[in-house]
């Protein structure tokens, strides 16, 4: 798609504020492909100006009005899937059939799950006495990350909307023209103008702008759990609600009766899936001692598989950080099984699939989040000992268990402090809520609960 070079404010194109742009560089060649305006507080404030003007007809609108109004922004997700796949790939250098597969397809499910709540969730509820309605937060600040950059976006402002809330989206400034693409899809689905507005935009100075401004009722973000903790800072000076996704460091915890071929096999896939840029991906993989050695030799042969299969990483700046972790691995004494530090190309931000053995709990790639294609492998003596493990990091967000039978992997599931546990491959479920305890945030996303973070509560009694 060709780059706009405004703002889409108050349901039209905008000249942005200022003259600065941002450059859009597709990590596989490292050759700048568009760029974007770099929006300024200004522009924050025209966009938040225009959603306070739009909320209170838009929150008046009946349920079924807006849920057909996600219903057509799907149908035109859908019609222009092939563009979405090809744009991802562009900006963020997924593979294209990954692209196409989970970036353009999920966020599909995603939209359509919304349609079908708006319309059938219960916004008027009687509590003995009392009417208890459900009424939107109202204006939304919507920050996104650059990994999954429509699905990010849809799950966040497709809930927001089916409330009756106004958004204001700043995307990663590394994908914004996927986030451009949003915006055209939303214009033409008919959302009434200022209920939707993009400003694209540097975090520091646009993401700062938009959560800082008293026009916004609440910051959803996702990204880096340092960021999280300033946003919820900012937040909480101005007692304004926030849902925030933040890291993780999931544990993928295989007991001894399990099927250890699939469990590594998927175990691997998951975390090479989007080149490990993946806040939920299972990078610890936890295994019995009297399997271990097994376990490490199924691992390397299947990271192997995925030399030519993955894409670059987003930025240089990125293939940086996950090439310094994996050195830093070695320094601590983590064997390496597969991959390693050196460049498998000569151009693009390319880490080679890897794989580290003999991994201790308290190294540092196995305590903190690299978001690159990193599995380490670590050793547990008995289930007590696996579950201290598995919970011991400051992260919450997700993970897995694998066992002979569900049951005893639900019973180990049921000791975790995370927020989503996968039982012996679970499959994805667009209306579960997803989110962690602890360090990885605050609040839940898709589904009726994620729906729920955009809604505040009034009772009448009579």
């Amino acid at each position: 798609m060709k780059a706009h070079d405004g703002m889409y404010i108050g349901g039209e194109w905008r000249t942005a504020a200022g003259t600065d742009t941002i450059a859009v560089v597709d990590p596989a060649d490292e050759q700048v492909i568009a760029h974007v305006p770099a929006g300024t507080a200004e522009d924050v404030d025209a966009a938040v100006s225009a959603a306070r003007r739009a909320f209170p007809a838009w929150a008046a609108t009946p349920p079924a009005e807006r849920a057909a109004r996600i219903a057509a922004l799907r149908d035109i997700l859908v019609a222009r899937k092939d563009e979405i796949a090809a744009t991802v790939t562009a900006e963020l250098g997924a593979p294209l059939p990954f692209s196409q597969a989970v970036h353009a397809s999920v966020p599909i499910l995603v939209a359509g799950s919304y349609a079908e709540l708006a319309a059938s969730y219960a916004f008027e509820e009687q509590v003995g006495n009392s009417t208890v309605y459900a009424e939107p937060v109202g204006v939304v600040g919507a920050i996104t990350p650059w990994n999954y950059p429509l699905h990010q976006i849809v799950a966040k402002v497709a809930p927001a909307l089916a409330a009756g809330c106004a958004v204001v989206l700043k995307p990663a400034e590394d994908t914004p023209l996927t986030a451009q693409l949003f915006a055209e899809a939303v214009h033409e689905a008919g959302v009434p103008a200022g209920v939707f507005n993009l400003v694209t935009g540097l975090g520091p100075v646009a993401g700062q702008a938009l959560a800082e401004h008293p026009g916004v009722d609440l910051v959803s973000f996702t990204g880096s759990t340092a960021v999280g903790k300033r946003i919820g800072a900012t937040a909480g000076a101005a007692i304004k609600r926030v849902a925030l996704e933040l890291g993780g460091k999931s544990a993928n915890v295989i007991l001894p009766s399990a099927d250890l071929a699939k469990a590594v096999a998927v175990g691997v896939a998951n975390v090479m899936g989007n080149s490990g840029q993946t806040c939920s991906a299972w990078t610890r993989m936890l295994v019995h001692t009297s399997r271990y050695d097994e376990a490490v030799a199924l691992a390397a042969e299947a990271a192997a598989k995925y030399g030519d299969r993955i894409g670059p990483l987003v930025n240089a700046k990125q293939h940086a950080r996950v090439l310094g972790y994996i050195e830093k691995g070695v320094a601590e004494g983590a064997r390496l099984v597969a991959g390693g530090p050196e460049a498998p190309c000569e151009q693009g931000y390319f880490v080679s699939p890897t794989v580290f053995a003999d991994v201790t709990p308290e190294m540092t790639i196995a305590q903190e989040e690299i978001f690159g294609p990193v599995v380490s492998i670590i050793r547990y003596e008995d289930e007590d000992d696996a579950l201290r493990i598995a919970n011991g990091t400051v992260y919450g967000l997700a993970g897995a268990v694998w066992a002979g039978d569900d049951a005893e992997a639900v019973a180990f599931a049921r000791r975790m402090d995370t927020g989503q546990v996968d039982i012996n491959g679970g499959r994805f479920n667009p209306l579960a809520p997803f989110g962690g305890y602890k360090q990885s945030g605050v609040g839940r996303e898709l589904g009726q609960h994620g729906l729920a973070e955009y809604l505040q509560t009034k009772s009448l009694q009579f």
